[in-house]
């Protein structure tokens, strides 16, 4: 598995136990970072934080472009993967395409058979509105 993927995977991890445990993604950052095991990579930290400091805004995009959802409704992971998957698109830094196929794959493996279609279409909606973080 290549390094971003793993570090996606590793984001994906922090952001779902945070919110399994009722904690900031922050503290289950920080005991992932000191337990090293396995190591966290520089990408999953600037994942993990860059989804923090915009959380309100992108949950702000996801409920308003979720069709037929609310994200208290959806799955948690489903919820963590758009969340991760609609901070890589409104950085930009990623291209498209690989944040909806890394998204798509992660759902595909982690949640249910409807999650990739889901996922999939909610990010490409972000991605063909050309949506930013600011608000």
């Amino acid at each position: 598995m290549p390094a971003r993927s793993k570090a996606r995977k590793r984001a994906l991890d922090v952001l779902f136990e945070a919110e399994a445990q009722g904690v900031a993604p922050s503290v289950a950052l920080a005991r992932r970072v000191d337990a090293a095991d396995p190591p966290v990579n520089d990408y999953t930290v600037t994942l993990v934080e860059g989804v923090t400091a915009h959380r309100e805004r992108i949950d702000e995009l996801l409920a308003t472009y979720a069709r037929g959802w609310t994200l208290e409704r959806m799955p948690a992971v489903d919820r963590n993967v758009l969340r991760l998957g609609a901070y890589e698109l409104l950085v930009g830094d990623v291209p498209a395409e690989v944040v909806l196929d890394e998204a798509t794959s992660l759902v595909a493996e982690l949640s249910t058979d409807e999650s990739p279609d889901f996922v999939h279409g909610l990010l490409g909606r972000l991605r063909d509105l050309g949506l930013t973080l600011a608000p």
